[in-house]
């Protein structure tokens, strides 16, 4: 009774459209006064005074604004420049340049919506300057954008790790390998697509060996910040949180060499950093609030109750999860997705044995697939707000179809082939 009270009133809150850190708040309140008094309450303001103290979360807002400062520093356009030479002669031409390019864009960032706008903005103009077909090329902005919370450094990552208490350098490690499998796997389904229908390929960019070269120097700063942030923590030099505060420092230091540092744009990143972390900071701790209420009424227990009455096999019950995932995934944002459903879900995935780190890749896997699937896919909005005024959405979203398949494909491997996530994570800490 209590647990499908709760769904349908989670239901009901979703479909009035609220905030979600509202939904989530108002629904573990009005649960506590009306089955238990009130009297959880009273624990609400000590248990998030000592979980907002976690030294980890601090990373969140420095990843953030290392991710503002790349992105208003000048540098995104210099490297998408730089990628396009290098594989702008592939069939598709610059649409390999929008998956490379967000690619090196995410190890920076560690945002979907920002590598998505960033890469969307720079590449917008090429379209019907060099004939390409508009939905698709769309589509590999989309979807080259979700790459921003796979690879490294990655803000969703984080918040798993500190919802499912996982260590967030193993989690990385995780997300290097099928990080990298993901962009080829773009790159492929584009190379395919263009060879069957060269009318959509739009023109290839032909480059000179020294002009790639000295198109190398484009590259240095996203690379510098990704081994200073992630070879700093695996080098033992640097937790997550002292990681970030590098990589800000080292953003800083190559907008200035870029002559993009200033006071306004200090301004303009700061600012950006705190709307991005309040929201992101206010859902977790509103999810930790219900999730404990969730539990005092015997959800999570009561869900474990019913998979194993229902006598599913550990790879039926992933699978389960898998189509739950991509239905909800259609009406939800990334961030509530994780945080209403990861209470309840993690439980039932550790308790039949599966790795939390594997885990951790497949449900950011499934939260990249929900970020370019309609009605509710973030990543379509983005790149529709780049377009004309009167565009019709339909366009991106039938350009990034074909690159929801290849997630999906990703997934169905790595639950065929953990090790594709775990071998690194395996070698470096030898669990």
């Amino acid at each position: 009774m209590k647990s499908s009270a709760f769904i349908a009133g989670l239901v009901l809150l979703i479909a009035l459209s609220l905030p979600v850190a509202a939904i989530l708040g108002n629904l573990a309140v009005v649960m506590d006064w009306f089955w238990n008094d009130g009297r959880l309450q009273r624990t609400f303001g000590g248990f998030l005074w000592e979980k907002s103290n976690q030294y980890l979360l601090l990373s969140i807002p420095l990843f953030v604004l290392l991710g503002e400062i790349t992105l208003r520093s000048g540098l995104a356009g210099r490297m998408y420049a730089a990628v396009a030479m290098w594989i702008g002669w592939l069939p598709g031409g610059l649409m390999h340049s929008n998956i490379g390019s967000s690619a090196v864009f995410a190890a920076t960032s560690g945002s979907s919506v920002a590598t998505a706008a960033t890469i969307g903005t720079v590449a917008y103009p090429e379209i019907e300057r060099h004939g390409y077909n508009e939905p698709l090329f769309l589509g590999s902005v989309a979807a080259g954008g979700t790459l921003g919370i796979l690879i490294p450094p990655s803000v969703t990552l984080i918040v798993y790790g500190v919802l499912t208490q996982t260590s967030v350098p193993e989690l990385y490690l995780a997300g290097v390998i099928p990080g990298l499998i993901m962009a080829a796997l773009f790159s492929v389904i584009i190379l395919l697509i263009c060879l069957a229908r060269p009318d959509m390929g739009g023109d290839r960019l032909v480059s000179t060996w020294p002009e790639r070269l000295w198109a190398l120097k484009d590259l240095l700063p996203a690379g510098v910040i990704f081994l200073g942030v992630i070879g700093s923590i695996y080098a033992g030099l640097a937790t997550p949180t002292e990681a970030a505060s590098i990589g800000v420092v080292l953003a800083l230091i190559l907008a200035a060499l870029n002559r993009a540092l200033s006071a306004r744009m200090l301004v303009e990143c700061f600012e950006g950093t705190v709307r991005t972390t309040s929201m992101i900071l206010l859902i977790i701790f509103a999810a930790m609030i219900l999730n404990i209420v969730v539990g005092f009424f015997g959800a999570i227990q009561g869900a474990s109750r019913l998979i194993g009455e229902l006598g599913l096999s550990p790879l039926q019950l992933m699978l389960l999860i898998v189509v739950f995932y991509l239905v909800i995934g259609m009406f939800m944002e990334t961030f509530s997705m994780m945080l209403t459903t990861i209470g309840i879900v993690f439980p039932l995935v550790t308790s039949v044995g599966f790795d939390p780190v594997w885990f951790g890749v497949i449900v950011v896997l499934l939260m990249e697939t929900a970020l370019i699937t309609p009605p509710i896919g973030v990543n379509l909005f983005v790149v529709q707000g780049i377009r004309d005024r009167g565009a019709p959405f339909r366009d991106v979203c039938i350009g990034a179809a074909p690159f929801v398949v290849a997630m999906l494909g990703l997934v169905a491997l790595l639950i065929w082939q953990p090790e594709i996530a775990t071998w690194l994570p395996d070698r470096v800490y030898g669990r």
